[in-house]
Order: structure tokens, then sequence, then C-alpha cells
């Protein structure tokens, strides 16, 4: 059900996020590093990618596929409603339609967002004008390719994108989908 994406398979960077201890825990959530996604998502992917090497960018994913075991661990941790979905509810990274992800130059830098990946603060908000004027236009850049390509934002993270309606049009999983395990 879930299609695995690799820097080989997609032409992306992979930093999954979640796998290390450059997380917002500090500890590895998955034992181990790996990225899916659902096909809906795929051909989403596939059409940001494209739009992003257009300008010369990349795509590096932080976080996409979060087997529902995983979410709990995140939501015991810090039960934020403001940067995390209730696991009762279930999260769109839980359906293996989200991801999370920053753009890279030609070089692999990534732009300059204002704020790292989980940095769980009002600058992290998708319209905070409290970042430098780069950062807001990165951000900019990053919403259009995104949007473009069939994603929907979350306000709160300019790094979270996910397809449209996702609780309502697909399934929490587990990490029991997976051909191996993740947690």
């Amino acid at each position: 059900m879930l299609v695995e994406i690799t820097e080989a398979t997609h032409d992306v960077l992979l930093d999954i996020a979640y796998a290390t201890s450059n997380n917002f825990t500090g500890a590895p959530v998955y034992t181990r590093s790996a990225c899916y996604l659902h096909p809906d998502a795929v051909e989403c992917l596939d059409r940001a990618i494209d739009l992003a090497g257009r300008q010369g960018l990349k795509l590096k994913l932080f976080d996409a596929f979060r087997p529902s075991e995983a979410q709990w661990k995140l939501w015991n941790f810090r039960p934020d409603p403001e940067f995390l979905a209730d696991p009762r509810r279930g999260s769109p990274h839980s359906r293996g339609v989200a991801i999370d992800l920053n753009l890279v130059d030609r070089d692999g830098t990534e732009l300059d967002m204002g704020t790292g990946f989980d940095a769980f603060t009002p600058l992290s908000h998708h319209g905070s004008t409290e970042v430098s004027a780069e950062a807001q236009r990165n951000r900019l850049i990053l919403m259009g390719l995104m949007t473009t390509a069939g994603w929907d934002f979350y306000r709160n993270e300019w790094w979270h994108y996910q397809l449209f309606n996702a609780r309502a049009r697909y399934p929490v999983l587990s990490d029991t989908v997976l051909p191996a395990p993740m947690m």
C-alpha cells in the first residue's frame, strides 16, 4: 500500500529526523530510517520534485509516513496540539499522506527558513513576519511549489504539508503495514 521513497528513486535528499537524536525528543523514535508515502501522496511529491528542479532546487525530507506507534511516542513526550496531532484523532503522517521537508540549493545547502525543523514556536508559523525577509521569501517559494503540486499546508509549521481532507480519506496505519518495521 505504501511506496518507499529513496534518494535514488525520487531524486530527493533524505534526513529522517526521527531515526536520529536530531529531533525534539533528543532520541531516536524510529529504529530504522525509512521514508514511505501513500501512492496519492507520491503523485504530489513527484510534481513537487519536478517543480523544484525547474527552479534549481531539491527537496530534503525529514519525515513522511509516521507509524501510529511513533505518533503516540511523540505525543507522550510533548502533548502540544499546536504542533502535534493528537494520536486519538490520528495524524496525516500516520496515514502516509504528509511530509516534513525543506528546500536545498544546487550545493545541497538548506534554504534559510528562519527556524529549524520541529521548532515548536510561533516563529515556525508560515505567516511569521518575525523571521528575516529571506526566510519569509523561502517559505513562500516552498509553499508555492508544494501547493501547486497539490499539497495542503499546516499554518503552524513551515515544513509540514499534507494531502487535503486526509482524516476523512485515509485510515491511520501502524508499523505493521511496512515490509520491515521502523519501530
